[in-house]
């Protein structure tokens, strides 16, 4: 693709970071909250309903990899998996009850678990090259619009409470929690339609051969990255989930949870702005070292630590494990992969770390909520993590695409 192309290509793109991963920032930081107090579900079953969106990621992922490549209409697939995801916030407004709920966040997760990683590949194949550097300054206005709903919701949702007259009882301090759903679908189907913007063609279009799939489960540096990206969201990913009861278990609100993902994204910004440019000189393995390192420090303050200032502070911390982990990962894959299974090599990466690693941690990390105390999940996670960090630093080749 010309480099005009590149240019043209990156507002929606931007555009569509903004929004999917704004709408992101009602859902994600606020649903194990829905579930724990809004829903009534026991400390096991929001485990279990958590770890239905990584289980179903390790189908649907792979699955819409493998059409995005194999069709070479990457940008198409993004498009039908953000509609999908759309009517799975839908669905879920609706649901009441510990299954309902489940069947609900089953079908939110088989589209909604691909289009993080159809994204990326399509932010790489749309501007190739712009190289790392070019994927960090679109990337970055995902954070952006995380950070603008993940602060701004709970202020709307406040007044909106208000205005009706809603007030909690019976241990819930959101009654009007639910509405994220309808509007987070919303913000789904506006992000649909701003990929249709992203232009078709060059690398976006390629296709992969039905046999080019070996090359990625026979090449050694794929292969220990997928291994180590297990153990790091196994460590890090269930604990996150569970955050917010960990702040309301220290007798904080809602709010607080909002305003501490102010500070977790500070400096995640820039961060996400510059990643290309650090992973240009440290190079990508030296950022899943740092990522997953931050990652650990973080959990293990929070889970032997008490004083809530020490809590609130290394929430910091946060951005360094996105930078390092959460795109670390994918800018390995990208030098370490035929283009033509860019889209597969993202799914599997999502379906591996966030899969595999995902249902683990989230359903450990429910139980030793529910058997060991809020604490519990911060410690084993933390302790995973800094395991992790060392692993990777040991075992993890510099990325190289296979010889053939």
């Amino acid at each position: 693709m010309r480099a005009d192309g590149g240019v043209r290509a990156a507002l929606p793109l931007s555009g569509f970071w903004f929004l999917y991963l704004g709408g992101l920032g009602i859902f994600f930081p606020f649903y194990s909250l829905y579930l724990g107090e809004n829903a009534g579900l026991t400390g096991t079953q929001v485990g279990i309903v958590l770890a239905m969106i990584p289980l179903v990621g390790i189908v649907g992922q792979p699955l819409w990899g493998q059409v995005a490549d194999r069709s070479g209409a990457r940008a198409g697939v993004l498009v039908t998996v953000t509609l999908g995801a759309a009517a799975g916030q839908a669905a879920l407004s609706f649901a009441s009850g510990f299954w309902p709920i489940l069947v609900g966040t089953v079908a939110l997760a088989f589209f909604a678990t691909a289009v993080i990683p159809q994204t990326v590949a399509v932010s790489f194949a749309a501007r190739p090259e712009y190289g790392a550097r070019g994927f960090g300054r679109v990337r970055v206005w995902g954070t952006v619009g995380f950070l603008l709903l993940v602060v701004g919701f709970p202020r709307w949702l406040d007044r909106l409470q208000a205005a009706r007259g809603w007030s909690g009882g019976d241990g819930v301090s959101e009654p009007g929690l639910g509405i994220m759903f309808p509007v987070t679908a919303a913000i789904c189907v506006v992000a649909a339609a701003v990929a249709f913007a992203v232009p078709r063609g060059g690398e976006e279009a390629l296709r992969a051969s039905r046999s080019d799939w070996h090359d990625l489960v026979r090449h050694r540096p794929v292969l220990i990255l997928l291994a180590l990206a297990v153990l790091a969201y196994a460590s890090l990913q269930g604990p996150m989930g569970l955050f917010p009861l960990l702040i309301r278990s220290h007798g904080d609100s809602m709010q607080t949870v909002g305003n501490l993902w102010v500070l977790m994204l500070v400096l995640e910004i820039p961060l996400v702005l510059y990643t290309g440019v650090v992973a240009e000189r440290l190079g990508p393995r030296a950022l899943l070292v740092i990522g997953t390192l931050a990652g650990g420090v973080r959990w293990l303050v929070c889970g032997f630590v008490d004083a809530r200032p020490a809590i609130h502070a290394v929430q910091i911390l946060h951005g360094v494990t996105v930078a390092g982990l959460v795109i670390g990962g994918p800018l390995y894959l990208e030098e370490a992969v035929p283009r033509q299974l860019r889209s597969t090599a993202q799914a599997l990466l999502a379906m591996i770390g966030v899969g595999l690693g995902g249902v683990a941690s989230n359903a450990g990390a429910g139980w030793l909520l529910e058997h060991v105390g809020p604490q519990a999940p911060y410690r084993v996670g933390g302790a995973g993590a800094i395991v992790c960090a060392a692993l990777i630093l040991w075992l993890l080749p510099h990325p190289r695409r296979p010889a053939r």
